[in-house]
Order: structure tokens, then sequence, then C-alpha cells
């Protein structure tokens, strides 16, 4: 085998999440082709594209494109420590799903109930992000409150070079489980609601409040796809080694 071919199959075996992991720009990559790299990111390359019929040389050269230009320090996920990355998640990601969760299952109720009777979709799409948010809230407060000072003490404890917590060490292997398992649900029912709404298009007959609530279900997607990578593929398995 030439080592061209070898470099070939290598990268068909890596994972998206990894892919990703070592450098963000590549995500464009992988949402053009409609791959999921946050809850799937454990697939590998070659697998995600047999499943699209697409070919891997044409992702890699693709990717490999995006990293002509260095990578900016504060896109460089991967080499920040956890802590960092902890507050990250909870300024950048935590904060825009406090301010807009609500507000979008309010949105997606009324136009249920002006709009379902010609678009029952918007009903089953309503009920659905009325079960993310739920769920979404005790998620979020499970990290700030349990996973991430866990995580924050054991970090401490290995710079410092003295012996971690053992309920600290227990605390994460519990966390871990729970939320990559919360994370798999939540992606599901996200990509529910892109398939019931037809990608977000917007009907002819609707109101502002409808094109509202389409907008703000794209950015809520756009927000967790970047949200679970940085946990999925950073920091749970940092946490995990540690």
């Amino acid at each position: 085998m030439t080592e061209a071919k070898k470099t070939q199959t290598n990268q068909g075996e890596k994972t998206i999440g990894a892919f990703v992991a070592e450098d963000y720009r590549s995500a464009a990559i992988f949402e053009k082709y409609g791959i999921d790299f946050c809850c799937g990111g454990e697939v590998t390359l070659g697998a995600a594209c047999r499943e699209k019929g697409l070919d891997p040389e044409t992702l890699v050269r693709e990717i490999e494109a995006t990293k002509k230009s260095p990578i900016e320090r504060n896109e460089n996920y991967a080499a920040w420590d956890l802590p960092d990355l902890a507050d990250h998640i909870v300024s950048a990601h935590h904060a825009w799903l406090n301010e807009n969760t609500a507000q979008i299952a309010t949105y997606a109720r009324k136009i249920a109930e002006v709009h379902g009777a010609n678009h029952p979709e918007v009903v089953e799409i309503a009920g659905i992000f009325d079960e993310i948010a739920a769920d979404m809230m005790e998620h979020l407060r499970e990290e700030e409150e349990v996973l991430f000072p866990a995580v924050k003490r054991l970090e401490e404890a290995r710079k410092a070079g003295t012996k971690p917590r053992e309920e600290d060490r227990a605390t994460i292997r519990d966390c871990l489980e729970t939320l990559h398992s919360d994370h798999q649900a939540i992606g599901d029912a996200v990509h529910a609601i892109r398939r019931l709404s037809g990608d977000y298009a917007i009907p002819e007959d609707v109101c502002n409040t409808f094109v509202v609530t389409y907008r703000k279900l794209r950015e809520f997607e756009d927000d967790l796809h970047k949200h679970v990578h940085l946990e999925n593929n950073i920091l749970f398995p940092k946490a995990a080694q540690i």
C-alpha cells in the first residue's frame, strides 16, 4: 500500500468528532454534507461517507483546505484547559439557552394554536420542543452544579500533584454517562423538528411569528451543535482521562 493510500485509510478511520476537535473549522464541511459532528461524532469518516454516498477523499481535501490559515487561539478549543472550557460553555452556550429556550417554546406553542389546523406539523414541533426545554434546564443544572465543579477540583489536584477526591471521580463517571445519554436524546429530538419542518422551510400562508419561530429553532440547533461538540468530543473525553 502506498503512503498516500495509507493516509487516506487512516483518515477514513478517524471519527468525525476527532476531526472537529482538532480544528472546529472542519465542522462547516460536515454541515455542508449533512453529517452530524456532535451527537454523531463517534462515527468514523468512512462510515459517515458510506451512509451518505460520499467520497471520503473529497471531504478530506475540503477539510485540509480550511486549514490553510493558522487557527485562532480562541477557536482552538482542544488546547484549552478544562476549567476554561467549562467556563466558556457556561458563559456562551448555557447563557444563550437560558435567554432563548423559554421564548422559543412560547413562540412554538403560539404558532401551533394559530396555524396548527393548516400545518399540523407545528403542533408536534411545539410538543417536542416543550420536552427539550424541560430536559435542557435539568441538564444545564447538572453540568453547572455537579459535573463542572468536580472537573475543576480534579484538574486542580492534578496540577498540584495531589490525590484527587474519590467522590469527585465517581461523580464525573456518573455524570458523563447520564449527560452523554441526554445529548443523544436532545439531538434526536432536534433532528425530528428539522425533519417535521422540512429543514425550516417557511410556508407562504403564515405570520411573522411563524417566521421568527423557525429562525430561532434553526439558531437553537446551530448553537446545540457547537455546544454538544465541545462536550462530547473535547471536555467529556478529557474529563474521563483525569
